[in-house]
């Protein structure tokens, strides 16, 4: 353990075996850091915020700080931080609220670019990329695998489905689908995320599947039936998992699915 001079850590903090904080860190109370994590230095974590091991959080990241949220009145929330994650210099992640399920959630491998912001109540996977200045309101849930453009903005309670990528400067208001790629001003479905399912692995059988179900559900020849009808075909017809889980995530949407353009 290397603990800088200058560093600040209040007394209650769990600090585990090899972790390196450097100069001009604070470490709140209730906080608890896992082995072989490195705070390079000036980075704040406060609140009942718990990191994994071997995370990495680069200068003037700020971790814990309580919900803006005006329902939350100061209840013990929590973040919890997995492993070997790399945030970036001026990373904002938010605690919990009462009001939804009391924790925010980042999962591991995932990178934070410079100034990205994890609201409070959010969900967010595995493996993802959420790069400079992107910016996820409160009870946003984000599956793995997922990148997210710089500067992209994404609403409050919006799901983006898994191996989805949203491109730069993007608002999104509406479900991203798994395997979608999204962009605009105004996010709009631009077909599925052909190069980043190949460089995962994914079997050409596969993609040709799942091209063939998007242009089902969300590009039909005929209109005879509803988004959610064509989603209920596709999970009863579908022998594949991956067509299952994207019907299945189409069916529960709360707040509607990005679709194509409209012409």
């Amino acid at each position: 353990m290397h603990i800088h001079p200058t560093a600040v850590i209040e007394e209650g903090a769990h600090i585990g075996q090899d972790v390196t904080i450097g100069p001009f860190c604070t470490v709140g109370p209730h906080v608890k850091i896992g082995e072989g994590t490195r705070l390079v230095s000036h980075v704040v974590i406060t609140g009942h915020t718990t990191l994994g091991v071997r995370n990495t959080v680069y200068p003037f990241a700020s971790l814990g700080q309580p919900s803006p949220d005006r329902k939350y009145k100061g209840e013990a929330c929590t973040l919890t931080i997995g492993d070997e994650n790399d945030i970036r210099e001026y990373v904002t992640m938010h605690i919990g609220t009462d009001a939804d399920r009391g924790t925010t959630t980042v999962g591991s491998r995932n990178l934070l670019m410079a100034g990205a912001h994890v609201a409070h109540d959010c969900t967010v996977g595995d493996d993802c990329i959420i790069a400079n200045y992107a910016q996820l309101a409160g009870h946003v849930d984000v599956a793995d695998n997922v990148v997210i453009g710089g500067l992209s903005g994404l609403h409050q309670r919006v799901r983006i489905g898994t191996h989805a990528i949203i491109g730069g400067h993007t608002a999104v208001e509406h479900d991203v689908p798994p395997y979608a790629s999204v962009s605009g001003k105004r996010a709009s479905l631009k077909g599925l995320n052909l190069i980043g399912l190949r460089r995962r692995g994914f079997e050409r059988n596969l993609i040709d599947a799942l091209d063939t179900a998007y242009e089902s559900l969300f590009d039909p020849e005929d209109n005879k039936h509803t988004l959610m009808q064509r989603a209920e075909l596709l999970k009863q017809s579908a022998s594949q998992e991956e067509l299952k889980s994207l019907a299945e995530f189409v069916l529960k949407s709360q707040r509607g699915l990005t679709g194509f353009e409209e012409e």
